[in-house]
């Protein structure tokens, strides 16, 4: 006897898809990265933990690449601008440390917010904020944008290497300092051996703290400057 085809499915689709929405889609990955990081993301993966099969994501995403940009819209999109005091320094500080709070949430996710080039409302959210305080101080269009784009490549730099630093890095862990100063000593270049104790040394709150304050400073310096 030969065997019977199986007569396709009618009707309502399994209840997990029928649920399956984009927003629904975009937590799973968010999920898959904080448990495995970036690397382990894929329609396989996300499908995996949604309990429905990797095809059916395709109805609401384009493909990994559009599924990484909405992990990285809705990152950008928890950002809430600090209401402007008119002050350049204070208002450029409060947007830094809003954006720092955004980036850090997800430490695994750290890199999407920070290099994915995003179009959309959320994606450009952040930087309509810099460019309004700005240009509130003075800045002309064009030199606002000049100074945007250098904060934001000070922002980014900071902030990709607060999430991924190591002891190798420095450390404020005690064990972790006495070892990277001793390698430090021990390398027999004299700057670096006369260093050492603040190379060593790497504090996450304080770097971005100075960090910022060099880079506010030169924004301020350079639009006292152009208005010179």
């Amino acid at each position: 006897m030969n065997a019977v085809t199986p007569t396709p499915r009618r009707g309502r689709p399994p209840k997990a898809q029928a649920q399956l929405t984009r927003s629904a889609i975009r937590e799973a990955a968010l999920t898959v990265i904080d448990r495995d990081g970036i690397a382990a993301v894929s329609m396989r993966s996300v499908s995996r933990l949604l309990g429905v099969d990797a095809k059916s994501l395709y109805h609401h995403v384009a493909d990994k690449d559009d599924l990484l940009d909405a992990v990285a819209e809705h990152l950008l999109g928890q950002l809430e601008a600090p209401e402007p005091t008119g002050d350049l320094r204070t208002d450029l500080k409060a947007l830094a440390y809003e954006f720092r709070r955004v980036t850090t949430a997800h430490p695994e996710a750290a890199s999407l917010v920070l290099t994915r080039q995003l179009s959309t409302l959320a994606g450009l959210a952040p930087s309509d904020a810099v460019l309004s305080v700005l240009r509130h101080a003075g800045a002309e269009p064009e030199q606002a944008v000049r100074l945007l784009r250098t904060l934001v490549a000070t922002l980014i730099g900071m902030l990709l290497r607060e999430v991924s630093a190591g002891p190798t890095f420095g450390s404020s862990d005690a064990d972790d300092l006495a070892q990277r100063r001793h390698d430090l000593e021990s390398s027999g270049l004299p700057e670096i051996v006369a260093c050492a104790s603040y190379l060593a040394h790497f504090d996450r709150d304080e770097e971005f703290a100075s960090g910022l304050e060099l880079a506010v400073d030169f924004v301020e310096s350079r639009l006292t400057q152009l208005r010179a």
